[in-house]
C-alpha cells in the first residue's frame, strides 16, 4: 500500500469511503453530482498550511483515508498538537492494516512537524475504532463534546 496526500480529483472517492458505514451514510451526501461544498472544503483544506488528508493507495484505489491537522497552541507551553479525523478504511481491507499504517504515517508527520501530541475524536457507537486506537497507543484520557451550529440563531 502506498499512502500519499489527496487531490482534488480524489474527493468523490474521499467522500465514498466516509459515507460507506452506518453513520456516515446518515452524515454524507455520495450523490451524483457531488455536492459542491465537498469541493469547496477541499479547496480550504488545500490551501491551510498543515491540513492534509492522507489516503492509502493500493492497485490505484483508494482503500483508506484520514485528515491531519497540526494546531499551533499557547497551552501547554506552545506546544502545537495534531488532530485526526475523519478516519475510514474501506469495508473489504479492513483488519489488514490499512488504517495502522495511515495512523503511523500521520503520527510520523505530526513528530516531523514538531507536534507534542496526537489527539483525536471517535463516535461512542464506534467500539471496534476504540479498540483499534488504543492499541496503537491512543488513551481515553478526555471527554469530548460537540456543538451542532444548525439551526442556531445569532
Amino acid at each position: 500500500m502506498d499512502i500519499r496526500k489527496a487531490k482534488q480529483e480524489d474527493v468523490r472517492e474521499i467522500v465514498r469511503l466516509l459515507a460507506d458505514d452506518e453513520l456516515g451514510s446518515k452524515r454524507e451526501r455520495n450523490e451524483d453530482p457531488l455536492p459542491e461544498t465537498y469541493l469547496e472544503a477541499f479547496k480550504q483544506i488545500e490551501a491551510q498550511r498543515g491540513n492534509d488528508i492522507l489516503l492509502g493507495i493500493e492497485d490505484k484505489e483508494i482503500i483508506g483515508c484520514l485528515q491531519l491537522t497540526i494546531i499551533p497552541g499557547l497551552s501547554r507551553q506552545g506546544m502545537k498538537r495534531a488532530q485526526i479525523e475523519g478516519v475510514r478504511v474501506k469495508q473489504n481491507v479492513r483488519g489488514k492494516k490499512v488504517g495502522e499504517a495511515l495512523l503511523k504515517e500521520a503520527i510520523a508527520h505530526a513528530k516531523l512537524e514538531g507536534c507534542g501530541l496526537v489527539q483525536l475524536t471517535t463516535d461512542k457507537q464506534r467500539i471496534d475504532a476504540h479498540r483499534f486506537y488504543e492499541r496503537l497507543g491512543f488513551l481515553a484520557s478526555h471527554e469530548g463534546m460537540k456543538l451542532s451550529l444548525e439551526g442556531i440563531k445569532e
